[in-house]
């Protein structure tokens, strides 16, 4: 069965719709979790991380490395989240890290701005003028994280296989659209899909690992090598060698080289 990532602005019901997905199909939904799970695996403050995904690049500037590092914590424990596939995660960054694997179900949510206002004038009564002007402030930062750390702009249909506006639909129309869109045969499991998920999370985890003594690396597969670049001089290559064969244990690991550049 497929992953199913589901973006979406704030008060746009991507959370209800993922929830109820969820039962329908009866998928683990998770979202707050991976933060949750990457702040205790990695001992790192789940505040800090949690402005790592959502606040605006400029953030985490102030901090060497702060930003990468705490992205790195976040796609190894989504990765390793989603190498169980029959997974729903709503948030920010999700298609980030599955594009092209064909059994990822990228969905984008949006809302009607009249509806996303009546949503936050009651949740933090406030006047309409306020609510706007949270919401556009909310929308943009959302935008510049995205376009800063991927190129990417979160309001690019391009980047997702399903756009579904929920306003003359009900978010219960859409679960209806999404659960049939995610029983159709393009979206199945193939063995190359998921090695592709595999072959990303093992790229995850040794940044992750190679953090502490060289903050500058970046970790990128390339025709079935996983790269070592950006770190300059790498000091004993067989003792580090060694450090990342021991993260590598998965089922795909014996397939990986390792190259330093």
């Amino acid at each position: 069965m497929p992953i199913i990532t589901i973006s979406r602005g704030s008060y746009s019901h991507g959370k209800q719709v993922a929830e109820k997905l969820s039962a329908k199909l009866g998928y683990e939904c998770v979202s707050r979790e991976i933060i949750l799970e990457a702040s205790k695996d990695f001992n790192t403050s789940e505040i800090k991380l949690i402005r790592a995904l959502h606040d605006a690049p400029s953030s985490l500037e102030r901090i060497t490395y702060g930003r990468d590092r705490y992205m790195a914590f976040f796609r190894e424990a989504l990765l390793r989240y989603l190498l169980k596939d029959n997974v729903i995660y709503h948030g920010l960054a999700g298609h980030f890290f599955v594009k092209d694997v064909s059994h990822a179900l990228k969905v984008r949510i949006v809302a009607d701005l009249d509806d996303r206002l009546a949503t936050e004038m009651k949740r933090d009564n406030v006047s309409k003028e306020k609510a706007l002007r949270l919401l556009k402030s909310d929308d943009e930062e959302r935008r510049k994280w995205s376009l800063d750390l991927y190129g990417i702009d979160t309001n690019d249909t391009s980047w997702y296989d399903l756009v579904v506006h929920i306003g003359n639909m009900s978010p219960e129309d859409a679960v209806e659209i999404i659960a049939t869109a995610a029983l159709q045969p393009s979206f199945q499991p193939t063995l190359q899909s998921r090695k592709t998920i595999e072959t990303r999370m093992l790229a995850a985890r040794v940044q992750v690992l190679l953090l502490g003594t060289i903050p500058s690396a970046k970790v990128s597969i390339e025709e079935g090598e996983l790269v070592v670049s950006g770190g300059g001089y790498w000091g004993d290559g067989k003792k580090l060698i060694a450090r990342v064969d021991e993260a590598i244990d998965c089922e795909n690991a014996g397939q990986l080289k390792l190259r330093f550049r």
